[in-house]
């Protein structure tokens, strides 16, 4: 673990950033880190760089203050969060070119980023759990506790995930001390849907199929169906658990189109498969029971590669 008193102690110019497509833990983890050094580093010159987030998350402290381009200008530190590579930050990894000091704090199991100082723990719950781990407790605010809280409830998926422990547990009692609605975040971040997302969800599990018994799940949206039901990417958060929840699954995955000849895809498994593996193999990463690859091809064409390499691990498990 790093000692965050420490790396902060010289740097005048700090720049914070995550993944693109930044989800509830990302979003959390960040500003949860950057409410800290803005409340107890107030003549330090603070950023906090993100791509446009959905409106769920505005309610979080100082979410109006974040960056949504990038700069030219020079850092003393860079913190980069929840990212296992620089492809995955995207815009923002021209950040790390005119950066003194660098620091990674992940929780990725593909993470392979090369910063000065790392705080990697693959087994951790989520990055705003590694964030509370580095604060001081009597620095953490109501405001940092919902930053932090949101950010393990959504790569949790409301304590229900097995990367959740004791000490997951154990911060989300710390944070609902703090005076927290606690039960509104989940409800309003997590299980609250609108009508688009309940439209393009609906759709998406009329496209669904089962493979290997019953034990594979997929589906996928393209981008002609996403403008006919007036969806964005972010309306597509929670297909693929939604679909990884249908009884006798074990691996779910979801496609969506983000450009001609190009699909994300996004690996969920319930105990079995570790699908970071087969994400890796595909240039992406992510965690044990969840993670996600950026592939060209058609839609059927992706499948055709993935399903064989889902397969091969669940009847290896099978042996």
């Amino acid at each position: 673990m790093i000692n965050l008193k420490d790396v902060l102690k010289d740097a005048q110019t700090i720049g914070i950033s995550g993944h693109v497509h930044p989800d509830g833990d990302c979003i959390g983890a960040t500003l949860g880190l950057y409410n800290y050094i803005k409340d107890n580093y107030p003549m330090k010159n603070v950023r906090l760089f993100l791509e446009e987030i959905p409106d769920v998350f505005n309610f979080l402290h100082r979410s109006e203050e974040i960056v949504h381009g990038t700069t030219d200008d020079a850092f003393d530190l860079y913190f980069v969060m929840d990212c296992s590579d620089e492809l995955r930050l995207g815009d923002y990894a021209k950040h790390l070119q005119n950066t003194t000091h660098t620091v990674c704090v992940d929780h990725h199991k593909s993470n392979k980023l090369d910063t000065e100082y790392a705080y990697v723990v693959p087994d951790a719950s989520s990055t705003s759990e590694l964030v509370y781990n580095l604060l001081p407790k009597e620095a953490v605010t109501k405001e940092i506790a919902e930053c932090l809280y949101t950010g393990i409830v959504h790569d949790t998926g409301v304590f229900q995930y097995s990367c959740t422990a004791k000490s997951t547990m154990e911060a989300a009692g710390f944070f609902m001390e703090k005076g927290i609605d606690y039960s509104s975040i989940v409800e309003r971040t997590y299980f609250e849907k609108t009508f688009a997302q309940n439209r393009i969800l609906a759709r998406a599990v009329l496209r669904a199929n089962l493979w290997h018994d019953g034990e594979i799940i997929i589906s996928y949206l393209t981008r002609e169906e996403m403008a006919e039901f007036d969806a964005t990417p972010q309306d597509l958060d929670g297909i693929v658990n939604q679909l990884r929840i249908t009884k006798g699954v074990e691996v779910a995955v979801f496609l969506y189109e983000t450009g001609d000849g190009e699909f994300k895809a996004s690996l969920r498994s319930k105990s079995r498969v570790d699908v970071s593996e087969i994400a890796l193999k595909f240039g992406g990463g992510g965690h044990l029971r969840a993670a996600g690859a950026t592939m060209k091809g058609e839609a059927e064409e992706i499948l055709t590669m993935l399903l064989p390499e889902i397969t091969k691990r669940l009847e290896k498990g099978n042996d």
